[in-house]
């Protein structure tokens, strides 16, 4: 809570995003909990004074998403930013994530049909060629070793760049500098200057592309550049779009997820004596309703007055849509806050909900399956190397996740 009056605004409004409990590093904050139960729909306060609506409700927020009076349009004067570095970053730098429909149509299908299901399951064989090859390169060398550094990062890196055409060799580069502008604690100068960087790295790769096409995302985007139907920092801004989101969400869900099996060995051991699919997609869908590693919330705008859970949201008012308490709402997930990997939880919202909703889950939950599937199969004595209180957790991003899994076997 804050003790500050900003423009009349009471002090009793909760600040955004808000602690999560010393000792309960998986499950959503308690305050969180706290609105979900009495307060459904609430003010908050973010980072610059302003006291958007919190939507905290499963049914509120696929409701809200699926809404054609709700923006997510960034650019919008009243957009709830989650940070001042992204702040200055969505509005100079728009991908269709926070665009609206006839346009953010328009892009999105650009680079939809490498996502569709069927394209996306033909991949299996070479995903699960690259774990099984980094688990090899972890047996094959000492312990203990940093989970993140071996294996979480890059297997999706190795992924996005072979279906973008990104060179590997360059992952370095890209996954530092990703990092910059999706931390909360970047100044608008750093963001900027992490994605200048990214983006003129992404130009350069799509005139070569327009020079050398080849069967790749990046040389599809290009082709969009010939017939002038993209310029090409348009068409690097959808690439970095896919590159950073396709290997960052997945190396914090792989490292995180492994982290809270880990600390349920139960749950692990179903896991790793499975070998049904099925029984391997329902744990990955749990553990993404679990997790809900986007924890800032779906950041929108109101267009026209809403009636909602009991609240008016005023035309212009802005919104947060926090799908990882919604994930833990009992009304749609008996018992919420125990994971059970035999659960039903396919109608999650861990990747939004709407038009706006993930366009990379079959890849993520491909890659997902693949991993579960796979390292505590081939490793089944893996345990932690170090206390849990000592594991560096990423408050201080929109990702959440660890930054470093120390573990041995």
């Amino acid at each position: 809570m804050t003790d500050a009056t900003i423009e009349g605004v009471p002090a009793a409004i909760p600040d955004f995003p808000m602690p999560r409990a010393t000792g309960c590093p998986f499950d959503p904050p308690p305050a969180m909990h706290s609105l979900l139960e009495n307060s459904p729909i609430a003010k908050v306060r973010l980072f610059d004074g302003s006291t958007p609506w919190l939507v905290t409700r499963y049914h509120d927020q696929r409701a809200l998403l699926t809404d054609p009076r709700i923006s997510a349009d960034a650019t919008h004067p009243n957009y709830p930013h989650p940070s001042a570095g992204q702040k200055e970053t969505r509005k100079k730098v728009r991908t269709f994530l926070g665009m609206d429909d006839p346009e953010h149509a328009r892009l999105r299908r650009m680079v939809t049909a490498p996502f569709a299901i069927k394209r996306v399951e033909a991949l299996r064989p070479a995903i699960q060629k690259i774990a099984e090859d980094l688990i090899d390169d972890m047996l094959a060398g000492p312990t203990p070793v940093d989970l993140v550094q071996a294996f979480a990062l890059p297997l999706p890196s190795t992924v996005m760049c072979e279906l973008l055409g990104v060179p590997y060799a360059d992952h370095a580069f890209f996954e530092s500098n990703s990092r910059i502008p999706i931390n909360r604690n970047s100044t608008p100068e750093q963001a900027m200057a992490a994605l200048q960087r990214l983006l003129q790295y992404l130009e350069g790769l799509v005139g070569e592309k327009l020079a050398n096409p080849g069967d790749d995302l990046l040389s599809a985007l290009a082709g969009r550049v010939r017939a002038a139907e993209l310029s090409a920092r348009e068409a690097a801004i959808m690439g970095l779009f896919l590159l950073v989101a396709g290997h960052e969400t997945t190396a914090n869900m792989i490292a995180l997820g492994t982290l809270a099996l880990l600390q349920h060995p139960a749950q692990l051991a179903e896991i790793r004596n499975t070998i049904e699919p099925q029984a391997i997609a329902g744990a990955v869908d749990e553990l993404l309703r679990y997790l809900t590693i986007v924890h800032g919330g779906r950041r929108r705008v109101a267009l026209a007055d809403i009636e909602i859970g009991g609240q008016t949201i005023r035309a212009g008012e802005g919104v947060v849509v926090a799908n990882d308490i919604a994930n833990r709402d009992p009304d749609a997930f008996p018992d919420p806050d125990r994971l059970d990997v035999g659960r039903n939880a396919r109608h999650h919202v861990a990747f939004g909900f709407g038009v706006h909703q993930c366009l990379g889950q079959p890849l993520a939950r491909l890659e997902l399956q693949v991993v579960y599937g796979t390292l505590y199969r081939r490793i089944p004595a893996l345990r932690l190397a170090v206390d849990l209180d000592q594991i560096p957790f990423k408050h201080d991003a929109n990702i959440y996740g660890v930054y470093e899994l120390p573990v041995t076997w």
